[in-house]
């Protein structure tokens, strides 16, 4: 079977035009790691770019890549013309059996679906959720790929949901669903976590209204010091947003408090390796791939009890929830692990266990081929 795969070349996302090996998310990635073990497939990633740029002919044995130049008009002000006619002529060489669209929010799912040929979406995150949780003022970036989403869904032959809490959102506009998780990294499995003794809690997100840390700081003022705990802060602050503003002056004031910037992925596993425990106190979240990677490293996971998390976690046996509006409901939960090693050793055995039974990337990749047959053998 031929596939194409439609996905962000995040040498675009990122602007780092110079780099001659293009990388992708942490999702799609393991994806592909589990299609580079299936021989019966070809799979053929295309990606857009604004900027031309070298590139690799092949990623693995039977995966090619093809990067498509399209001038920046073709892109969001004009609803991605640009990158859907750059994409359906490639296609039209290609000629794959399935286009496969990675993510609602930008180029790809609108390409998939505007290509002309059997295709199937991934939506990674519910735009039209976020845009809602974050109220998105219109013609942000949020507000326009949540009306993005609602028009492309209802053209695509079928939606891969993540979890059932994406289902649940799209079953009134997708012909047909299914659910199934994320892949994780192969490379995840293999971390060995020894908590190094610090205590260290590690938080891992965009820092936003929408990942909650500054109630989750605040939560810890009265336990913290008690406790002996650190907590290290990952990911992507926009420093104009009041809200980072608002975060950099609380860890600023607070030893405890460590803000690290952007990890990739080795650092993230280093990180995981040395770590506590994961605390994710999200107000919504679909699948958060980080909640999968700290299983598949063993290390316990703290999460609020919202969006598909409850697909992810049990409370008590491969988790801990808490409830990220209540200071309380998050105290309880980091002293329920950080205070019980034996708890925290099950958590983490029993969550590594499930994480290889259920997110490895050959058992994903093994259904999205399932389910691209179905597509291909019922015309949905």
């Amino acid at each position: 079977m031929k596939v194409a795969f439609l996905t962000i070349d995040n040498r675009q996302h990122d602007r780092n035009y110079a780099a001659k090996v293009p990388y992708f998310g942490t999702a799609p990635e393991a994806l592909l790691q589990g299609f580079a073990a299936m021989p019966e497939l070809e799979v053929h990633v295309v990606s857009c770019t604004q900027k031309p740029m070298k590139s690799p002919e092949k990623l693995a044995e039977n995966t090619w890549f093809h990067s498509l130049y399209v001038p920046k008009v073709g892109w969001m002000r004009t609803s991605y013309q640009g990158c859907i006619r750059a994409v359906r002529r490639k296609l039209k060489v290609i000629r794959p059996d399935i286009v496969h669209g990675q993510g609602t929010e930008r180029e790809c799912a609108i390409s998939a679906v505007f290509s002309r040929m059997p295709n199937v979406l991934t939506i990674h995150g519910n735009m039209r959720l976020i845009a809602e949780v974050n109220k998105a003022k219109p013609l942000s970036f949020f507000w326009l790929a949540a009306h993005l989403e609602k028009t492309i869904l209802p053209r695509t032959r079928g939606v891969v949901c993540i979890t059932h809490y994406t289902q649940d959102a799209v079953k009134d506009l997708a012909r047909k669903t299914w659910v199934v998780p994320n892949a994780v990294d192969e490379s995840f499995f293999k971390v060995q976590a020894q908590p190094d003794g610090s205590r260290t809690i590690l938080c891992v997100g965009t820092i936003s209204y929408r990942k909650n840390q500054n109630p989750f700081i605040r939560a810890l003022d009265e336990m913290a010091d008690a406790a002996r705990l650190k907590v290290v802060f990952l990911g992507h602050a926009q420093k104009e947003d009041p809200y980072v503003h608002e975060f950099l002056e609380l860890t600023a004031k607070r030893p405890w408090c460590e803000y690290a910037g952007v990890a990739d992925r080795e650092q993230l596993k280093a990180r995981l390796g040395g770590a506590a425990m994961l605390a994710l106190p999200s107000l919504e979240d679909n699948c958060p791939m980080v909640v999968l990677e700290a299983m598949a490293a063993g290390v316990p996971v703290l999460a609020g009890k919202v969006g598909g998390l409850p697909d992810l976690i049990e409370d008590g046996r491969n988790g801990v929830f808490c409830d990220p509006l209540e200071a309380a409901s998050m105290r309880a939960g980091v002293s329920r692990i950080l205070e019980n090693a034996s708890l925290a050793g099950e958590l983490a055995a029993r969550a590594k266990e499930q994480a290889g039974e259920r997110y490895h990337p050959r058992v994903i990749a093994q259904r999205h081929l399932e389910i691209y047959r179905e597509v291909l053998s019922t015309n949905l």
